[in-house]
């Protein structure tokens, strides 16, 4: 048999470390392939950056930690990993190093490659407007381009003679992506049976610290609504042990895993309960209104308390400058607390009406309408490889 054709276009390397980072990257080959043919792609990826073609060096799970003592004992081996992933790029040279967020990772990464004439390009920018604005003077120096999801990011990379690109949230390349009926039809669901979407988190620390109080709220909900159902879109490396946690819950958890089945259960729940991150954004632009809570370790938390200079961690909150969506962090992530606004978005009343306009509002501010994120990403990606 023959062997295989080596691809004679662009070389690129990509680099992500997380499951949200994962899809980003798969998005971004996707529409780097739809513009240029016979590119190869090399570096670091989960599932949905293998089904695009990319072979990873190592298993991209190995970097999902996040936290001071979570990180802590794995520091040697994430060392390791990260000169494994440089030295890989001097090997190989490709015509442009990706990384795609986990910070921690790609910018130590992008430390050893600096001087090596390897384009160096980060895809999604670090959170400086929260926390730590110096780090946009420090990725400057060793950065050739940023990607910005959010429209307020650029001026603060700029300003230190980083080039910044608003792409706009990759998030709202899925919106309208799921079918409501096709969900409710395959797990028995009647139009008018009330459905909560409960998201505890795709990494193992945060979904067993999150699931027990998760667990008291739908408790509180089962008391109220009995006739409810409870959908849990999860990753697949946390499925196993959301799903063995949930054997207990009321409400007969329905888990699901995959792309389209997450979506479809999207567009028809009625309201969700989730882990502070990029899904509140995904909720919003599936129209879903929503409760976010979160905790992290307490020394974490501690730490973080006092760093961080903005009042709301959420997305939609942050583009439309209110607190639209509620947030329970820290001391506060309490079934008491979270509740009462969790039953009132189970309700077809003002609290849902006032989140689902502003969810219109935010989609339009992070780019929905105008070309996809990801293709506006590759456009940039092949401007930069045709100057080298």
């Amino acid at each position: 048999m023959a062997d295989e054709k080596t691809p004679s276009g662009p070389k690129i390397m990509l680099v992500a470390g997380e499951a949200s980072g994962d899809q980003l990257g798969g998005r971004l080959m996707a529409a780097l392939k739809a513009k240029q043919e016979d590119i190869q792609f090399i570096g670091v990826g989960g599932p949905r950056m293998e089904r695009e073609g990319l072979k990873s060096l190592f298993p991209m799970n190995e970097m999902s930690v996040m936290g001071l003592t979570e990180v802590v004992p794995h520091i040697p081996h994430l060392l390791k990993r990260i000169s494994q992933t440089a030295d890989f790029a001097k090997s190989e040279r490709p015509d442009v190093v990706i990384t795609i967020d986990a910070p921690d990772f790609s910018f130590r990464v992008g430390k050893k490659l600096k001087g090596k004439g390897i384009p160096l390009v980060h895809y999604v920018a670090p959170s400086v407007w929260a926390w730590r604005e110096g780090r946009a003077k420090k990725i400057a120096g060793f950065l050739d381009h940023l990607l910005a999801l959010l429209p307020f990011e650029p001026p603060y990379f700029e300003k230190e003679g980083l080039p910044t690109t608003f792409i706009g949230h990759s998030a709202v390349e899925e919106r309208h992506d799921g079918d409501p009926q096709r969900f409710r039809t395959q797990h028995g669901l009647s139009a008018d049976k009330k459905l909560l979407a409960v998201l505890p988190g795709s990494r193992n620390s945060e979904v067993k610290r999150l699931l027990p109080v998760f667990k008291d709220v739908i408790d509180d909900i089962a008391a109220k609504y009995p006739d409810a159902r409870i959908v849990v879109p999860t990753v697949s490396k946390v499925a196993d042990t959301v799903t063995s946690e949930m054997k207990s819950w009321p409400l007969d958890p329905i888990v699901v895993t995959s792309d389209q089945d997450r979506h479809d259960a999207f567009s028809a729940a009625n309201c969700a309960l989730a882990a502070s991150g990029t899904v509140s954004l995904e909720l919003a632009i599936a129209g879903v209104p929503h409760v976010i809570a979160y905790q992290l370790n307490a020394v974490t938390g501690w730490i973080a308390k006092r760093l961080i200079k903005v009042d709301t961690v959420t997305i939609v909150n942050l583009v439309l400058g209110n607190k639209l969506i509620p947030e329970f962090l820290q001391e506060n992530c309490k079934a008491k607390n979270i509740t009462q606004h969790l039953e009132a978005l189970m309700a077809d009343g003002p609290e849902r009406a006032a989140q689902i306009e502003g969810f219109d509002k935010a989609c339009t501010l992070l780019g929905f309408g105008d070309r996809p994120p990801s293709e506006k990403a590759a456009d940039q990606i092949l401007k930069i490889i045709a100057k080298k």
